[in-house]
């Protein structure tokens, strides 16, 4: 059964994306197919000098309201849904004078993209599609007697199957399961836009869904033993799911979990040359600089020996004279916005490292996390959330600052919220000199930070924490370290105790009002 072949004879042909329709409509034409079509889809093959036969003619009845109701009739619909092979089928057809279809080539009303654009209400309404899915469901149920498509990237297999004789039911039956995975993505992105309008509490919609596609399956997961495979979220543009791997071994479970670590880092600190080196998803170095090489160099020092093995991300091209330092140090992957022709060849001598192109996120998204039974849903803590500039920050002990170490406190308070709570990280000249990660009390990750650091490089640095001091003694750490300034979120019911220590230390301190925990 795999291999039967029906013959395309009947086509109907509606598209909102008319990319690729007059390939399509040409090579069915030349095959002997006869074209059925709709509104502008119709027009635009008619004026292709295509012939083509309008839905109306087949329906003895005009499009109506605005086109709202087009191809909801039984003579459409009978020849989607009959089945040829059922004998009380084709008389029930032939006594209606409806012939089946052997194709359904349907894209449908750009919602999610008038949604995206800003689109008003009505304007976002109207773009609900109705009659599209009604059709591609109908022609999915009978993949076993229409094929059905939904998209111009497969109209080249539409053409091949032209020269071959049809589709193997094989092959139905995948159009089929993508034309149903399609509706699904289309009817939920609608659903969460009236969930959002009208169905939602304390600003969180009732329904919530997220859809995805798979792009490809992976060694393993997290372990060996574990079964991995990377999905695209549909609707979704940049970020590393959507990178393209340009050179290297195919990236693993953990190479993304890391390269997205990393890749949000490097734009945590707005539009300055930065780089993130992290290493299980927590940063190993991370800097500002002049440019690419510079900030490279500056987040490497901060701990070398974690960097062998790392991810390293920028917000930047990758140039020459970077990729000659990078080339320097075994790195699993490099991710960033461009790679020159300069540095692709310096890497070149690097095969078995990961090079991946990727586009920034708009940082008006939520993010999901899987719990027992359930999925947590939030906004993502992302650059330019309220307390991430210093002119929102109060000064709670000591002197105000010279503008360069205001601007190195900026730098440790965005770059804090990429390390694992609690959370204690040291800068100097735009760059993490030392980090304390993923500890279960504050003073733990101060004495890490500082440790990691050295006495030399902790000496004269500043300090961010990325929740409060619950009691001064985490403070007191980076105090004898000779920490000079902290910024900190404050709202400890120690504070006054917190700020005293710091006061009496002569260590400046401002409180941001707000936290930056990663769990």
């Amino acid at each position: 059964m795999t291999e039967q072949r029906i013959p395309l004879r009947r086509a109907l042909v509606s598209v909102s994306d008319k990319s690729g329709l007059l390939e399509l409509a040409h090579a069915l034409a030349s095959a002997g197919v006869e074209i059925v079509s709709t509104g502008s889809t119709a027009g635009a093959i008619a004026a292709a000098g295509i012939n083509v036969t309008a839905v109306d003619e087949v329906t003895n009845f005009p499009e109506i309201l605005d086109g709202r109701v087009k191809t909801l009739h039984p003579g459409i619909h009978g020849g989607l849904l009959g089945r040829p092979a059922d004998a009380s089928h084709r008389q029930v057809m032939a006594e209606h004078g409806i012939e089946p279809f052997e194709l359904l080539v349907v894209n449908l009303y750009p919602f999610t993209q008038t949604v995206a654009a800003g689109g008003d209400y009505d304007e976002c309404v109207e773009n609900i599609d109705i009659g599209g899915p009604a059709m591609l469901r109908a022609a999915a149920k009978n993949h076993e007697s229409v094929a059905v498509v939904t998209s111009p990237t497969q109209y080249a297999g539409v053409i091949e199957a032209l020269a071959q004789g049809g589709f193997t039911f094989a092959q139905r039956q995948q159009l089929a399961a993508r034309a149903y995975a399609h509706t699904a993505a289309y009817d939920s992105a609608v659903a969460q836009w009236f969930a959002d309008q009208a169905d939602a509490v304390d600003g969180w919609s009732r329904f919530s869904a997220v859809t995805a596609t798979l792009a490809q399956p992976l060694r393993y997961g997290e372990n060996p033993h574990q079964r991995a495979a990377l999905y695209r979220a549909d609707g979704v543009d940049g970020g590393v799911a959507d990178g393209e791997l340009l050179q290297g071994k195919e990236m693993s479970y953990n190479n993304y979990v890391d390269a997205d670590a990393a890749w949000r880092t490097a734009h945590d600190q707005g539009d300055v040359a930065t780089v993130a080196i992290i290493k299980h998803a927590n940063p190993c170095g991370i800097a500002i600089g002049t440019d690419a090489a510079n900030a490279y160099a500056k987040a490497f020092d901060c701990d070398p020996l974690s960097a062998f093995g790392g991810v390293v991300a920028l917000n930047v091209p990758v140039d020459e004279a970077v990729a000659g330092r990078i080339a320097e140090v075994f790195t699993e992957v490099v991710v960033a916005p461009a790679f020159t022709e300069a540095a692709l060849a310096v890497l070149a001598s690097k095969p078995a490292l990961r090079l991946l192109l990727a586009r920034p996120l708009t940082s008006d998204r939520v993010e999901w996390r899987a719990v027992s039974g359930g999925i947590l849903r939030q906004s993502v803590d992302a650059l330019d959330a309220v307390g991430d500039d210093p002119a929102t920050w109060t000064l709670a002990a000591g002197d105000a600052v010279d503008p360069a170490t205001l601007s190195d406190l900026q730098f440790a308070w965005r770059a804090c919220r990429a390390v694992k709570s609690n959370a204690i990280l040291l800068a100097h000249d735009g760059a993490s000199v030392g980090v304390g990660m993923g500890q279960v009390n504050r003073v733990d990750a101060a004495r890490l930070a500082v440790s990691r650091a050295g006495a030399e490089r902790a000496r004269g640095a500043v300090a961010a924490s990325d929740a409060f001091f619950p009691f001064a003694d985490g403070l007191q750490v980076l105090i004898d370290a000779g920490v000079r300034a902290v910024v900190q979120p404050g709202g400890s019911k120690r504070d006054d105790e917190v700020v005293a220590a710091a006061a009496a230390a002569g260590v400046t301190m401002y409180l941001t009002g707000t936290r930056h925990f990663a769990h």
